[in-house]
């Protein structure tokens, strides 16, 4: 039986992962791809997870190496008008493909048992312990489990619906022509469509990462195709066919995802230590995602060394992040309403700092990164 069964590989599961191994701790990583994989992500590394590039770090990642690029300006453009602001903290870009791959090597690096292409169909207790059972009927046991499965449920332990959850997301890279990626260069843009927002931002190797939601009700009335919904958007938005024209886009269709329960935060748990999405699920377009996932893992790892359980880690962590998923969810409710994108698009032409303001109060905040760094048992 192992110290600790970690399910799901992606930033909040690996990084985990490599506390505790690092701690000394036997730990078991079960991650259900094979191999490196896209993922539906705005691939934004917000202030928090890259402030002095300190905690990917920590963790033995080195994002420059990895290609990351940074981003320093957002743009909004609605209605064919565009809003620019300087972010208020540094943020990096990086593919979901590249960086979750760089921390599963560092977790099997420190000693962490990684199995992949192993899917777990359920995790439950057992003699005071955890049993993940495998797809394939193998059974794997350890002391304590920590869920960290991204926007996909396990049957066995499903999330509520959340505050949100008529949504749909699509993502698909794209190689701009030469003279849009330039000016795509340190950007990101959120563009609006009717009954949706997209963002738009460059990644490593040339690429540029387009990732959107839009309301079910309008993904219904355009046949639920891609090609239709592109189309839409392109002929919404002025900009966005600019920098997509001449453009190819780097797989044959976009990946797509459904039900994702926006401005869900748990609040309670039955023992299970729960990371990441599986914890909050804050609105694609604030960037924070990643940010929680790395906090949540890094406080989770610091309660559990300490001796903490995972109700009182589960609380805290709400209490970090609740009031930021509750903002975010309340602008993309707005933004995926024309009252709302004209609304907020009107605010910040008069004030283009609102968007610098919503960037920052949408972070995790700085007292409860220093809490999590403060309680840490080990170098």
């Amino acid at each position: 039986m192992s110290d600790a069964i970690v399910v799901g590989g992606g930033p909040a599961g690996a990084a985990i992962a490599i506390r505790l191994a690092v701690a000394g701790r036997d730990v078991r990583l079960i991650e259900r791809s094979a191999g490196p994989v896209d993922k539906v992500c705005g691939e934004f590394i917000s202030g928090e997870a890259a402030r002095e590039l300190e905690e990917l770090e920590e963790l033995g990642v080195d994002l420059w190496a990895c290609g990351a690029v940074e981003i320093h300006t957002v743009r909004f453009c609605f209605a064919d008008q565009l809003v620019a602001a300087a972010l208020p903290f540094r943020a990096l870009s990086l593919s979901r493909r590249v960086l979750d791959e760089a921390l599963l090597e560092r977790a099997a690096g420190v000693g962490a048992t990684l199995q992949r292409g192993v899917k777990v169909s359920a995790l439950s207790r057992s003699d005071g312990g955890w049993v993940a059972r495998m797809a394939t009927g193998a059974d794997l046991a350890g002391d304590s489990a920590f869920l960290a499965t991204g926007k996909h449920d396990l049957r066995s332990h499903k999330r509520p619906l959340g505050v949100q959850d008529d949504l749909v997301a699509f993502k698909l890279h794209w190689r701009l022509a030469p003279d849009e990626a330039a000016k795509l260069a340190g950007h990101v843009e959120l563009v609006v469509f009717d009954g949706g927002y997209a963002g738009l931002q460059p990644v490593e190797s040339g690429r540029a990462n387009l990732c959107l939601v839009i309301r079910r009700r309008r993904l219904l009335a355009l046949g639920q195709r891609w090609d239709r919904v592109l189309a839409a958007m392109l002929s919404e938005s002025s900009h966005l066919a600019a920098r997509l024209a001449g453009a190819e886009p780097c797989w044959r269709r976009p990946l797509a995802l459904s039900a994702i329960p926006y401005g869900y935060v748990r609040q309670h748990t039955d023992g299970l230590w729960q990371l990441g999405d599986q914890a909050a699920v804050i609105p694609s377009f604030s960037g924070d995602g990643m940010a929680i996932a790395l906090h949540s893992s890094s406080l989770a790892a610091s309660m559990f060394l300490r001796g903490s359980d995972a109700n009182e880690y589960q609380a805290r962590l709400a209490r970090d992040v609740g009031w930021q998923v509750r903002l975010a969810t309340m602008l993309s409710r707005a933004l995926v309403r024309r009252p709302g994108q004209l609304a907020l698009g009107v605010a910040a032409t008069l004030w283009p700092g609102l968007l610098g303001q919503v960037a920052t109060h949408t972070r995790v905040a700085d007292h409860a990164l220093a809490h999590a760094r403060a309680q840490r048992s080990w170098p």
